[in-house]
């Protein structure tokens, strides 16, 4: 019987290209049968992107979106893991923040952008503030429902030896739910990415790439459309598995051996 539960990194990186491979076939399949207008082909979209990558409009807009995704997401890891981790010692605060979440994470974040409009005015501010929203509540349930698995007769040992609340945060709840914390912020990132581009697409507001695919779909620019997704997209997953995946790997290395 194989006790593998993991593919190899080979394989891993074979199945990542097949999946790659099979998603432009069908793009371009589709591209076939349609007009020019209506479904750009890949190698139209390619060349579309090729020089979209050495312009200066399109480096302003990758600059203003990683910008924001950055300062969303990280104050939302360290909320999130901050409040998952005091939920770990204080219960009853725990299963009150566990029942806001559930509440909340059920209302898409695209629903806070007329509130915080209002609230903050056009500008950066309320679409970091809808980023940080959305990737919030992963990375804060992630480490709250690790909490939960945390053996108790280390917590009881911990106790024993006079340990305070905060080197039980920093010596048994936190290198015990490391695994879960990782996982839930590769989740929050995928939040944080989905609210960033569709903040950018209805605010409108300065450079960004959810502005320039709103408003080449505004011009009906077919191709412009398609090489934006394709920018989102390849972006999204070269940050999520170069990035976040790496750093799983070595905080995590003992899992891979």
């Amino acid at each position: 019987m194989s006790t593998q539960i993991r593919l190899s990194g080979y394989r891993k990186k074979l199945a990542m290209l097949v999946a790659i491979l099979s998603i432009l076939l069908l793009w371009q399949i589709a591209a076939w049968f349609l007009p020019d207008f209506l479904m750009p082909g890949v190698p139209t979209v390619m060349q579309r992107l090729w020089e979209d990558v050495q312009s200066s409009k399109f480096q302003a807009a990758l600059s203003g979106s990683l910008t924001r995704l950055g300062i969303g997401y990280i104050f939302a890891l360290l909320f999130g893991i901050g409040f998952g981790l005091l939920g770990g010692v204080l219960f009853f605060f725990r299963e009150v923040l566990k029942s806001a979440i559930i509440i909340l994470q059920s209302i898409p974040s695209i629903a806070w952008v007329p509130l915080f409009l209002i609230l903050m005015g056009f500008g950066n501010l309320p679409m970091i503030v809808v980023i940080a929203l959305a990737a919030f509540f992963p990375a804060a349930l992630s480490v709250m429902n690790a909490t939960e698995s945390v053996l108790r007769v280390h917590v009881s040992a911990a106790k024993v030896m006079g340990a305070s609340h905060w080197a039980m945060l920093r010596r048994v709840y936190l290198p015990a739910v490391m695994p879960e914390l990782i996982t839930g912020a590769q989740l929050a990132f995928g939040n944080a990415w989905r609210a960033l581009i569709s903040a950018e697409m209805l605010i409108g507001f300065g450079h960004g790439l959810g502005r320039s695919l709103a408003y080449a779909g505004e011009t009906a620019d077919m191709v412009g459309v398609m090489s934006n997704i394709l920018t989102i997209a390849i972006l999204a997953t070269l940050i999520d598995q170069v990035i976040l995946e790496n750093l799983k790997r070595r905080l995590l290395r003992y899992q891979y051996v």
